[in-house]
């Protein structure tokens, strides 16, 4: 017998009402976020509220003032001292105490564990992207790689034998593949911040949490087959074809 209210006990009944969506294989993958900042705080949030219970986190930086607006697990308190990876994984639990959220304070370029279901990239910097974006690929990881410049925001899903990050590269995106673009002010050279607002981020967020969830459903032929982009001033949003580069070193 069904007692009234008994749906409303399940946490993620909502979610199980989607004739597609695989809880056990949404609870069951391994997720790793790649930078801890705006994108970051929204995906890892995403994640942890649509049922992902391993997920880990790597970013590098500690949390400064100008985090704040746009970073739902970042205090006041926080400026100055923390690093953004363990106070997101801190926070991150609260939303839901079963969830492993593990914290690495580091560079992706230093990871060596890639053991995972899916990848979401939430950087600042090509140079940082391109390297999670290869090393995702050699090893079968799809990857999810998101950015935003002010209003604007694009993601694009890259799935083993498709296109990738470094197919839809040009030369302007060459020319800074070293700059670091950080809020802490660590970078090479001289480069001006990049405009942001929070509803983008939680736009572009949103979708890449989403990407994971089909991803981990096995309806990974329903992800974004090539770069889809979106324009908040004006509420469009618009998909560009996205081709194998004849010259990618990872399709080689």
């Amino acid at each position: 017998m069904i007692r009234v209210g008994q749906h409303d006990e399940d946490r993620f009944d909502r979610m199980r009402r989607v004739p597609w969506v695989d809880m056990d294989g949404i609870s069951s993958s391994r997720v790793l976020v790649v930078g801890a900042g705006a994108l970051g705080n929204e995906a890892v949030k995403n994640l942890v509220l649509a049922g992902f219970r391993d997920v880990t986190v790597l970013d590098m930086d500690h949390v400064v003032a100008s985090n704040l607006s746009r970073c739902v697990f970042f205090r006041d308190s926080d400026v100055g001292g923390g690093m953004k990876t363990e106070i997101v994984a801190a926070r991150a639990s609260e939303l839901d105490p079963s969830a492993r959220i593990k914290p690495l304070v580091g560079r992706v370029q230093d990871l060596e564990d890639w053991d995972y279901d899916v990848a979401l990239g939430c950087l600042d910097n090509v140079a940082a992207r391109l390297h999670l974006n290869s090393h995702a690929y050699f090893h079968g990881v799809p990857y999810v790689d998101g950015a935003t410049d002010g209003f604007r925001g694009k993601v694009q899903t890259v799935l083993p034998g498709g296109p990738c990050l470094q197919c839809v590269m040009n030369r302007s995106h060459a020319r800074i593949a070293e700059v670091r673009f950080s809020c802490t002010g660590n970078k090479t050279g001289f480069v001006p911040k990049m405009a942001a607002d929070i509803t983008t981020t939680a736009v572009v967020a949103a979708i890449q949490a989403r990407e994971a969830i089909k991803i981990a459903s096995g309806k990974a032929e329903m992800c974004i087959k090539h770069v889809t982009y979106y324009n908040g001033e004006n509420n469009e949003s618009f998909t560009l074809e996205a081709r194998i580069g004849k010259d990618c070193v990872n399709h080689g």
